[in-house]
Order: structure tokens, then sequence, then C-alpha cells
């Protein structure tokens, strides 16, 4: 807006046209009209939110950018593109569908809506994806990187449905379909210099979205800030949350059947603090069913962040797991505390099977209930709020 006021003094002086045909004059101002009519306020291209320089604290060590590095601009565009719609064959579906802002980044149904079905996972939520070891994603983590996970929705037929199979148009037909459309040909050169829309252009600015995406604002962060290490008594904490804390860190004694004797839970084993991502070298965790029903799935070797697991009211964001199964924090734990092998599981992680038998932790109720109120504590509020990470159609 402050660019046309510009342009229409300099106009009244000769020194600018002012021409309504914005053809003509596209390459010659950087005016922003598609964007300004499409999103209004929530995106002003003058004083963009701030992605590229959010405040990350010290004991965060890992940094999962793969090279592609947050912008405010980038990540703009990939906020944009995250949520639209146009993305979709029919315009029905958007990223956002399966990653709800709400819901931590992930969905309340145990299948996710796509234009010709339902997802055959469980959407996964999508916190702190920057900071972790493993950089490959979806369950099985069949996508190298994050850059290529992007695309991948977009062209499977069940989810958004531009495959260029099953009578689908194909990603080319998408990039046709964008170019036509205002607000991305200005974004586009906003961002990148150029109108020229392209599948690596697109990977490149909904990763970067995608990693700004973060949680540090928990109970747990306010005490571990002040604490030494993750294993010392975090002053802010309950009794009952110090306590839980130690179980999830602190490595179980097993005897010769698999059944703990002393020690912890091992949590920390593959979800390691202070990020609780997973363990790249984590293999199946004992769930091998399927959404749909028939058959096994022993694939399953990634899972999310365990911040905002739960909101602050400890309500949950959605069912864990690859198949929704679990649906509490309490199911969670006790589906780690008995551990039973099954049939045809033969990539079931060797720290659940102490001495080759599945793991029987022998729970008490107190520890089942220490270690939730610990999980509760790596919850925070700005991610569900903070309008950089909202709908910008809305």
């Amino acid at each position: 807006m402050k660019n046309q006021i510009i342009l229409s003094l300099l106009a009244l002086f000769g020194l600018a046209s002012c021409s309504n045909n914005s053809d003509d004059n596209y390459e010659e101002v950087t005016t922003y009209p598609f964007v300004e009519a499409e999103f209004g306020s929530s995106i002003d291209l003058e004083n963009l939110a701030n992605y590229a320089n959010q405040a990350v604290p010290t004991y965060i060590t890992k940094n999962n950018s793969q090279g592609n590095i947050i912008s405010d601009k980038g990540a703009t565009l990939g906020r944009v593109l995250f949520y639209d719609k146009k993305l979709s064959s029919n315009n029905t579906i958007s990223c956002s569908n399966c990653h709800i802002q709400a819901n931590a980044f992930g969905d309340v149904a145990v299948a996710s809506q796509g234009v010709n079905g339902t997802t055959g996972r469980h959407s996964m939520r999508l916190i702190n994806v920057r900071f972790a070891n493993e950089a490959k994603f979806f369950w099985d983590e069949r996508a190298v990187n994050l850059e290529t996970q992007t695309t991948m929705p977009i062209k499977d037929h069940g989810e958004m449905g531009f495959s260029g199979q099953n009578g689908d148009q194909s990603f080319s037909d998408l990039i046709v379909k964008l170019n036509a459309v205002g607000y991305y040909r200005e974004l586009f050169k906003f961002v990148y210099g150029t109108e020229e829309i392209t599948e690596t252009k697109i990977q490149t600015a909904l990763s970067q979205f995608i990693r700004s995406i973060q949680s540090f604002d928990s109970k747990y962060d306010a005490g571990r800030a002040l604490a030494p290490n993750d294993g010392a008594q975090f002053a802010n904490f309950t009794a009952q949350e110090n306590q839980g804390k130690n179980l999830f860190l602190t490595p179980p004694t097993f005897n010769g059947s698999g059944v703990r004797t002393s020690g912890g839970l091992g949590c920390a084993g593959c979800h390691r603090a202070p990020e609780f991502d997973i363990d790249p070298n984590t293999r199946n965790n004992g769930i091998i069913g399927t959404i749909a029903g028939t058959g096994i799935d022993i694939t399953n070797t990634r899972a999310p962040s365990l911040r905002d697991l739960v909101k602050l009211d400890g309500t949950t964001n959605g069912p864990m797991m690859h198949t929704g199964v679990i649906t509490s924090l309490q199911q969670a734990i006790g589906h780690y505390g008995t551990i039973n092998i099954a049939p045809g599981n033969n990539n079931l992680d060797p720290r659940l099977r102490p001495g080759g038998v599945g793991q029987q932790l022998n729970l008490t109720a107190t520890e089942v209930n220490s270690v939730i109120a610990f999980l509760r504590t790596l919850s925070g509020s700005d991610v569900y709020t903070n309008p950089k990470w909202s709908n910008p159609f809305n």
C-alpha cells in the first residue's frame, strides 16, 4: 500500500506511470495488488513475521536445516502454500487439513481425509522438526529429507491428487495452475526474484515454514533454563513431575526374563532430552497393525517429537502412533509397560526386548502418574495460536 501511494505521488509529477494495467506495471514497480487483495492485513510483505530469527534455548543444539536456512520471505511463501487448497486437484485439501495448528499441527482423526479417500497412516504432528537428528520423514522414513516430503502428499492420488496416475493430472499441471494465480506470481518474484514456479522452489518454501514451527515455551523449558542439566531437580517442577522426569531419563535394569527390577523406564533411550525427538536408529515400537485392519506393518520406525503430545489442559492433540490406536498418555505408557513380540515382527527395537524377550516394566500407578505429569510439562501454548503459523486465507 505504501508503494502504491508513493507511485501515485511520483506520477503526479510525471515521474512514474500510474496506469491501472497491472501487466504494464508489474515489471516496472514493486507492488503486490494480488497479495493485498487476497490476504489483506494477514500478510504484510513490508513487515514480515519473524521466522528466521526466533529465539532458541541455548541447551537446544540440534539443527536439522539440511542447508535450507529459514528466511522470512521463504517461510511466508511456505505459509501460503501450506494453507492453500489450490494445491489439491479439486481445491478442497491443503497441507493444513491434515496438520492443524490447534492440534499442534496434527489431526484428531485417525486417518486424514484426502481428495480420493483417506490416508493410510495417522498424520504426524509437526513440532520442532528442525531440532532433530532424524532427517528422514514419514512414519516409514521413505522421504530422505523434509524438502522431498513436502511435495509427496501433493503427488499422492489419495491425498492431494496430482499423481499423474489413475486419471490424475501431474505435478506439472499443478505448476501451470499456480502460474495462473496472481498472488503466486507476485510471491515467487518477491522471494526468488522471478515469477518462475518450480517444484524445488515450492519444496524450499514449504520446508522453511514447517521448520519454523517451534515450541519452547513449556514448563519444562522454564525449568531447564535454570538447571545445569536435565538430570538435576527442576525448581519449578512439583515432586511428582521431577519423579516422572527421573523415570523418563533413567534406564531400567532387567532380570533374565525381561522384567524390570530397578531403575527408571528408559524413555530417553529413544526420545532424548532436551529435544525429545526420535533416535534415528530406532526400529519398530511393537505396534504393527494398520488403519485398514488387515495385514501387518513393521516398517514404522519414526515418530514425532514428544513435545506437545497434549495441550496444556491435558487433552490430546489427536491419537498417537501410525495407526492412531493410542488415545491417551496412560495408554501410551501402558503399551511400553508390557511389550509382546507379535508373530512376524522381526523389526522390534532391541531396547524393547532385553534378553530377546519383550520388556515388562512392572509399572506402579504412582510411576505412571508421575511420567504423565512430566510429559504434560513438555507442552507450550504459543504454537497453537501464533498468527504467523495461522491460515492467511482467513
